[in-house]
């Protein structure tokens, strides 16, 4: 039996929609041995080692897996899948093909992404904003993803998301809206008010310092024109203060702006259960850092700290300890207020305009 679901898979700080077939194929002596499972269609390590963990969280959930050979398609065949955020709708699928969900051959208008442990249960994954956002564009209603990654895809108007504990409840999610049951679990919605930025969100306070007027008066002209801004002095005059302190007079956020920092943060991993990222980011990486740190990198490239620190503050403390060609790097994000970074596979970009702040002593011996 042939069943068809569908996930997502994130590439930069976009998602690409991944149609999930699961076929269920009777092989000779089925009871004797485990039944074989492939995944085809450019897995990764982390996708092909799925299968163990989504046999035990079906079994271990008090479902049946099927003794067939199963075969697990992902498409479009030609684009490389990793992470394990397939797990979810791999093992819905599984289910599906072998009958847990009614008669049906698909799961219409449902995306489900999620990463399971061995008892069912559903663990968070990156990139939820971004996910959520593809599905509205390729007009999917209905979203399944863990509870961790609820709040920051429910800000997504159109889209019902409904965060799940484990296997069992997604199923009985997934069932009720196959039949057009009424719904046990209702999907999360979000009130405006909790979108808005909340007011003095962040631990220092510009408003704190005291003396420092010529400083706090360059500051204030840099984060009003936009400019970036070098402080010399000795060690201990406050140029670490003052710079940690420059994003609270910087102007609030807007939605938009908080979505495309949050899509960024999200698909590194740094939103947790926050959800909605409302102020202004502060980065300061260490004068050790390397050119991919800065910049981003990795086989399947992922944002860096210019990335990071996108609509906010990139602080540089002890600029000369930094390697040359670490600093080199930064010239096209600075220019073009966008970091491209290419690969054989994949070509991504990344937004990075940022307001640089650099401090340095005035000669080597401080």
């Amino acid at each position: 039996m042939l069943f068809l679901t569908q996930s997502a898979a994130v590439y930069g700080i976009d998602a690409l929609i991944v149609d999930i077939e699961v076929n269920l194929q009777p092989v000779k002596g089925e009871a004797d041995t485990t039944s074989p499972v492939i995944i085809v269609g450019l897995p990764d390590t982390a996708v092909r080692e799925s299968r163990e963990r989504i046999r035990a969280a079906i079994t271990n959930s008090a479902f049946f897996f099927p003794f067939h050979k199963t075969t697990i398609n992902l498409a479009p065949a030609d684009v490389r899948k990793e992470g394990a955020s397939f797990d979810l709708p791999i093992a819905l699928g599984i289910l599906g093909a072998n009958g847990d969900l009614g008669n049906f051959e698909a799961l219409e208008n449902t995306l489900s992404i999620g990463e399971l442990s061995l008892d069912g249960r559903v663990r968070p994954v990156r990139g939820a904003l971004s996910i959520a956002l593809q599905a509205r564009e390729n007009g999917i209603k209905n979203l399944l993803l863990p509870e961790e990654n609820a709040t920051e895809a429910a800000v997504v108007a159109g889209v019902d998301v409904y965060p799940v504990k484990d296997l069992r409840e997604a199923l009985d999610i997934c069932q009720s809206l196959q039949s057009g049951k009424e719904m046990q679990i209702l999907p999360l919605k979000l009130e405006k008010s909790e979108m808005k930025p909340e007011e003095n969100r962040y631990r220092a306070d510009f408003a704190e310092v005291r003396g420092q007027h010529s400083t706090k008066r360059a500051l204030e002209v840099a984060s009003a024109g936009g400019h970036n801004i070098l402080l010399i002095g000795p060690p201990g005059s406050g140029k670490t203060m003052l710079a940690k302190r420059l994003p609270t007079i910087l102007p609030p956020l807007e939605f938009e702006e908080s979505l495309e920092i949050t899509k960024i943060h999200s698909v590194a991993g740094l939103t947790g259960k926050s959800g909605l990222i409302t102020s202004r980011p502060f980065k300061s990486p260490h004068h050790t850092v390397s050119q991919a740190g800065l910049i981003g990198g990795g086989s399947m490239p992922k944002p860096g700290e210019v990335a990071l620190a996108h609509l906010g503050v990139l602080f540089l403390d002890e600029l000369p300890e930094f390697d040359r060609n670490v600093l080199e790097v930064l010239r096209q994000p600075m220019e073009d207020k966008q970091v491209t970074i290419s690969r054989a596979a994949t070509s991504l970009t990344f937004p990075a305009n940022f307001t640089l702040v650099a401090s340095m002593n005035p000669c080597p011996c401080g």
